[in-house]
């Protein structure tokens, strides 16, 4: 990378060719693993299987701890972390990339199965921040766990393979829209008009939602009450495809947060040992707040750094926020990106651009920083030397015009404890979306980031 920083030629243009073919050979990669990671808990699979691979062992079955050891703590099969012990001790502090792996998607509400007039649908609740109207009309696959009366659970996959059903979420034909289209993109699609399509089963003399129940019966020994105690997801079957004729692009489903996801997983597997333990962090929950057990607003992660002290001999809760304060963090997450067709609602100089590398964000938050870390110019600093020296095409960029846009991440629950902090990810368009658009550069980028990071003093 000839020039790690600039506004004037994208990443794209830096690249020599050797990087060029790096760069599409990453994506490829990664489209691989958008399509299998459809949800947290597939996600944590994934991730679990390549550490495995790698030589990760579970933290709670590890002895004592020294350097170059590879450890992993899985949180309910919904989040996890992956370690690799440093040469320094870990109270001497981490280094600690930070990703989220829920997405924005629909729910199956407690009890989902519902028929009116002959159709049957899944009731959903939709999970994070999304427009109601762009999902409507698409190909949705069913993806969780169902735990059945008799205590068998399985695991359910519906709608990936091209020889699967896909559900389906109804809108208006445009003919008979009149009064739809008077209401804003907010009216337009309401929460509880998110019902999907599962049938209008008539091939027996039953009413269609019993006919379909006893096809769920006999297919899948599936009861109705078993729907109450599932965890199912409505997610779009759309697979992740290349973009543009010079396919420098790459759409696909659940890309914020696991673009910066899979750079954290390739990160942490390729970096070279260093004098610091390096942790990849793999977050549920943040979508929503990040509540919960599996949520960064949990205690998880502490317990994690206090078991690594342990094994080390120490652990006390002053140890703990001693190593903290001593910790460096990228919080691996998403930003926006200039869009040439809505240029009005962010800042021209200060937006990232698509295809210039990964975005280096100072603050988040909204209006007057409200909700936001607002990383120190001494750790932007170091963090700017670290990706100069390594070539890093990097830049800056904020989430939109200062009245106009806004958002968080889980940058401010690590600084509560004393860690330096900066969100640093990959910049996107149509984010939230059910197909969300990016650059395989910045995708490239944000793992070369974080691997430079990892391997830093």
């Amino acid at each position: 990378m000839k020039e790690p920083y600039s506004r004037k030629e994208s990443a794209w243009a830096r690249m020599d060719e050797k990087e060029r073919q790096e760069t599409l050979a990453y994506g490829e990669r990664y489209k691989a693993f958008l399509d299998r990671a459809r949800t947290e808990r597939l996600a944590v699979k994934e991730i679990l299987a390549k550490a495995e691979a790698a030589g990760f062992k579970p933290l709670y079955e590890a002895g004592q701890l020294k350097p170059g050891d590879k450890v992993y703590w899985n949180q309910k099969g919904k989040a996890c972390i992956l370690a690799v012990i440093g040469r320094e001790p870990v109270h001497e502090g981490l280094k600690i990339v930070g990703s989220h792996i829920d997405s924005p998607r629909l729910d199956l509400k407690g009890n989902p199965v519902h028929e009116q007039d002959g159709v049957v649908y899944f009731r959903t609740h939709y999970y994070g921040g999304i427009k109601k109207y762009q999902w409507p009309c698409l190909p949705l696959a069913l993806v969780g766990i169902i735990h059945t009366k008799d205590g068998r659970t399985l695991e359910v996959n519906i709608g990936m393979d091209e020889k699967d059903p896909v559900f389906y979420i109804t809108d208006l034909l445009i003919h008979m829209a009149q009064d739809q289209m008077k209401k804003t993109l907010a009216e337009g699609v309401t929460g509880e008009q998110l019902q999907a399509v599962i049938g209008t089963h008539t091939d027996r003399d039953q009413k269609a939602k019993d006919a379909l129940m006893a096809l769920l019966k006999d297919s899948y020994g599936v009861e109705e009450e078993d729907f109450t105690t599932a965890e199912l997801e409505l997610v779009p079957a759309l697979k992740s495809r290349d973009v543009g004729f010079d396919r420098s692009l790459i759409a696909g489903y659940g890309q914020d947060d696991r673009v910066c996801s899979y750079a954290n997983l390739e990160a942490i597997l390729e970096a070279v040992p260093g004098e610091k333990t390096q942790a990849a962090l793999f977050a549920d929950k943040e979508e929503i707040g990040s509540y919960g057990n599996t949520g960064m607003q949990s205690s998880y992660f502490a317990k994690f750094v206090m078991k690594l002290l342990a094994l080390q001999d120490r652990g006390s809760l002053l140890d703990f926020y001693e190593t903290m304060e001593n910790s460096e963090m990228l919080s691996g997450d998403v930003n926006s990106c200039l869009d040439p067709m809505f240029p009005e609602v962010t800042e021209k100089d200060n937006a990232a651009l698509l295809g210039y590398g990964v975005a280096l964000t100072k603050y988040t938050g909204a209006r007057g920083k409200a909700g936001s870390n607002d990383a120190n110019s001494e750790f932007i600093q170091k963090i700017r030397t670290i990706f100069n020296e390594a070539g890093v095409a990097w830049q800056i960029g904020e989430l939109g015009k200062v009245d106009q846009g806004g958002g968080g991440t889980i940058a401010f629950m690590l600084a509560d404890w004393g860690c330096e902090v900066v969100d640093c990810g990959t910049a996107m368009l149509s984010m939230h979306s059910p197909y969300d658009l990016l650059s395989k550069a910045d995708a490239y980028e944000t793992y070369r980031a974080y691997k430079a990071f990892f391997e830093s003093k």
